[in-house]
């Protein structure tokens, strides 16, 4: 049986986590813009670090699993 959690947490979190689909965290005229489909250095940094951060806390902390099969 192989460990499916890590793969279908990361691909989620990195489809909603992409700058400019949900929301740009900074935006480029305020400081949270929603659905602008653009993005930025800075708005791409963000972004990076809250990816890693939940990331963590989901594998670390959490300790997801997803086994199928």
């Amino acid at each position: 049986m192989s460990d499916w959690g890590p793969v279908f947490v990361s691909w989620i979190l990195f489809v909603l986590l992409s700058p400019g689909l949900l929301f740009q965290l900074p935006g480029r005229h305020r400081v949270v813009e929603f659905g602008s489909f653009g993005t930025s250095g800075a708005a791409i940094m963000v972004h990076s670090f809250l990816y890693f951060a939940l990331v963590c806390i989901f594998f670390l902390a959490l300790k997801v699993h997803l086994y199928i099969g």
